[in-house]
């Protein structure tokens, strides 16, 4: 069977890729299974440029066909923040709830909370073969952390399709209408990757 390599460091991403993937004909690893030290900077200013990097990395250093994904939260009040710096909103070396707490003193007095999860998820194979797909999902920041699931802003946002947050829902309801979600499909549609 064929290796698909996930290029990213971060095991919640890594866990949620491997469960939106698992139908495909592939085996799906991770690329610390490879190169147990592998980073790299995210030096784009799109979330395209960056999912690219990763992916492009990846696969010149593995050999493998890889997948990566760069995911942004943009916050219309904020004018797009924390945008492409969604996951180190409050430093470089923030967890997820800092990343909340910021999110939501900055927003303390907002009554425009409408917001975006947009995700790149980029695909590269060692021969150079480069594809790149978008998902989005619009919602709203909540007031205040709600749900125990997910990662990241989950507990903040509350899509608009769904009457809970992402940090409540099951990861089954969260892949129906995820931005990652949408971003992978659209990605393995286009790849014409055949259903094992």
């Amino acid at each position: 069977m064929n290796k698909l390599v996930l290029a990213s460091g971060n095991p919640d991403k890594l866990r949620e890729l491997r469960s939106l993937l698992e139908d495909l004909p592939f085996e799906v690893i991770s690329i610390s299974e490879i190169l147990p030290d592998w980073s790299i900077e995210e030096t784009g200013i799109t979330l395209e440029e960056n999912a690219l990097l990763k992916a492009r990395d990846a696969a010149e250093r593995t050999g493998v066909a890889s997948i990566a994904d760069d995911t942004g939260l943009f916050v219309d009040v904020l004018g797009g923040a924390p945008g492409i710096y969604a996951a180190r909103f409050a430093g470089s070396d923030c967890s997820y709830g800092d990343n909340v707490r910021k999110l939501l003193r900055t927003m303390l007095y907002e009554t425009n909370r409408k917001a975006s999860f947009r995700t790149a998820a980029a695909f590269v194979s060692p021969s150079g073969e480069e594809l790149c797909e978008m998902g989005e999902v619009e919602g709203i920041i909540m007031e205040k952390a709600d749900g125990e699931g997910g990662f990241g802003y989950d507990p903040v946002f509350l899509p608009n399709e769904l009457d809970r947050t992402f940090a409540r829902c099951s990861p089954e309801e969260k892949h129906l209408i995820s931005h990652r979600a949408r971003a992978l499909k659209r990605l393995i549609e286009k790849l014409e990757f055949s259903k094992s």
